[in-house]
């Protein structure tokens, strides 16, 4: 049989998708994870803090970095 270039699209759609279905559920556990670190380094500590912290608060608070205060942190932990 010959694969046609239809073919071929369609079997790496196909695995596109089941490798989505398999990575979801892996990223889901990592976010989980992610956060739980993140947190614990965010209550141990303060202003300022590493730019790998500072960016995961940034996108938890929707604000830039450099507008973060010790309030927004302090609204976040609640």
């Amino acid at each position: 049989m010959k694969v046609t270039r239809s073919m071929f699209q369609r079997f790496r759609q196909e695995d596109a998708i089941a490798t989505k279905a398999v990575n979801s559920l892996r990223k889901a556990k990592e976010r989980k994870r992610r956060q739980a670190r993140m947190m614990q380094k965010v209550s141990s500590g303060s202003l300022p803090y590493a730019p790998v912290v500072m960016s995961w608060l940034s996108d938890q608070l929707g604000i830039p970095t450099n507008r973060i205060t010790q309030e927004d942190i302090k609204k976040l932990k609640a």
